[in-house]
C-alpha cells in the first residue's frame, strides 16, 4: 500500500503542487522533472512512477510552473526552456523532501524528461550531497550546459532508436559528464516511447538504475 500526499510549495509569489507516493518500506525517492509543456499529470511519467512504486521506490511528481506561469508559457513557450528557473523549482522540491519526516532519511533521485532532464542535471550539480542518481527519458541533458562536468550523481540517459537528433544531443552531453554514466538506446522507439513495450523498457532501466544507486546509500548520511 502506498502513502499518497498532496504537496504544495510556495515559490516566486505563487504555488506549485505535487503528488508524493511512498510505498511501505521505500528505499529511495525519485523526483520527476517533466518536459516541455507538460505537468505532474503526464501519463508517461505517471506510468513510470507507478512501476517505480512497485519496486519500493517513492515518487514525487510536481508541477514546475505556477498556474499563472503555465498560462503564460502556453502562449509564449518561453518558461519551459528557462532551465535556471526549472532547476530552482526542483531544488525547492528537493529541500522539501530532505526535510519531510517521511522522506528525510531517503536518498533522492531525479527522473527528467525532455527539458526537465537539463533542469535535473543542473539541480544535481548544485547540490551533489542531495542527488543520488539521475535518469533522463528522451531528454535534453545538453541544456544543462556548463553544469554537466560538475554532476557527481550517476546518470543514465535513455533515448529512442528513432529519435536521431536527440541521440546526438545526448551523446554530446554524455561526453561532458564526469560521473558514472551510461547511454541506453531503446530499440524501435521514437521520442515519446509510444511503441508497444518501449515505455516498459524505460521504466525497467530507470528502476534498475535507481535501485542500484539510491538503495546502496539509503542508510548513509547525506
Amino acid at each position: 500500500m502506498n502513502d499518497n500526499t498532496l504537496v504544495r510549495l510556495t515559490v516566486g509569489g505563487g504555488t506549485i503542487d505535487g503528488n508524493l507516493s511512498l510505498p511501505q518500506g521505500a528505499s529511495g525517492v525519485v523526483l520527476f522533472a517533466h518536459g516541455s509543456g507538460s505537468s505532474r499529470h503526464s501519463p508517461r511519467n505517471r506510468y513510470v512512477a507507478r512501476l517505480l512504486n512497485e519496486a519500493k521506490l517513492g515518487t514525487l511528481l510536481i508541477d514546475l510552473l505556477t498556474s499563472e506561469e503555465e498560462l503564460r508559457d502556453q502562449q509564449t513557450a518561453q518558461l519551459r526552456f528557462d532551465i535556471g528557473l526549472l532547476a530552482g523549482r526542483l531544488l525547492a522540491a528537493t529541500g522539501w523532501l530532505a526535510g519531510h519526516e517521511k522522506t528525510r532519511s531517503l536518498r533522492i533521485g531525479y527522473f527528467g524528461a525532455s527539458t526537465g532532464a537539463g533542469a535535473a542535471l543542473v539541480a544535481a550539480a548544485e547540490h551533489p550531497e542531495l542527488a543520488g542518481a539521475v535518469v533522463s527519458r528522451g531528454g535534453r541533458p545538453d541544456l544543462a550546459g556548463p553544469a554537466l562536468p560538475r554532476v557527481q550523481a550517476p546518470t543514465l540517459l535513455i533515448v529512442g532508436e528513432y529519435d536521431s537528433s536527440v541521440i546526438q544531443l545526448n551523446q554530446t552531453a554524455l561526453a561532458q559528464l564526469r560521473c558514472q554514466k551510461s547511454l541506453m538506446i531503446v530499440p524501435r522507439a521514437t521520442h515519446l516511447f509510444e511503441e508497444p513495450g518501449s515505455l516498459d523498457e524505460v521504466a525497467r532501466l530507470a528502476r534498475d538504475w535507481f535501485g542500484r544507486y539510491l538503495t546502496v546509500t539509503a542508510s548513509s548520511p547525506r
